[in-house]
C-alpha cells in the first residue's frame, strides 16, 4: 500500500497520470498509466464493437401455395442464405382468388419450409393470417 502524495510522485517521475481505477474500494485502486492513451484505446474497442454488433433485419420471402417444388427449393435457399447471415426471415403465402378458401395448403407448406429450415431456423412467430397472407417469422439459430 502507498500514500497518495508517494504514488503522485512515482507517476510525476514517470511522465505518466495516476488513475483511480476502484474509487469505492477499501484502500481505493489507483493504477499508473498514460490517461490520453486510455482513452484512444477504448475508443477504438468501442468502435470495433459497434461493428461487429449488426442489428439484424427482417427478410421477406413470398410464396403461394400451388408453388411447384423446384420454386420453393429455389425460395428455400434465400431463406437459408438469409438465416445463415444472421436475418430473421418473414416468410409470407400469398391467397389469391378461391385459394383463400383452403387455407390448410397454405398452413402446409409453411410447416415443410419449417421442416426442411429445422437446423438453421426457430419459428419465433408461428403461421398467422394477415389480411390475405398467412405469414410466419423465423429466427436464426444462435
Amino acid at each position: 500500500m502507498v500514500t497518495l502524495r508517494q504514488a503522485l510522485d512515482l507517476a510525476h517521475e514517470k511522465g505518466l497520470d495516476l488513475i483511480e481505477v476502484a474509487p469505492h474500494a477499501v484502500p481505493p485502486v489507483c493504477k499508473i498509466m498514460d490517461y490520453g492513451k486510455f482513452k484512444y484505446e477504448q475508443s477504438k474497442r468501442e468502435g470495433e464493437a459497434r461493428k461487429k454488433a449488426r442489428a439484424s433485419e427482417l427478410k421477406t420471402v413470398r410464396l403461394e401455395p400451388q408453388i411447384g417444388e423446384h420454386d420453393l427449393q429455389f425460395k428455400l435457399r434465400s431463406v437459408h442464405k438469409f438465416l445463415q447471415e444472421g436475418d430473421k426471415v418473414k416468410i409470407s403465402v400469398m391467397f389469391r382468388g378461391r385459394s383463400i378458401t383452403h387455407p390448410e395448403f397454405g398452413k402446409r407448406l409453411l410447416e415443410q419450409v419449417v421442416e426442411r429450415s429445422s437446423e438453421l431456423a426457430n419459428v419465433e412467430r408461428p403461421p398467422a393470417f394477415e389480411g390475405r397472407m398467412m405469414t410466419m417469422i423465423l429466427s436464426p439459430k444462435s
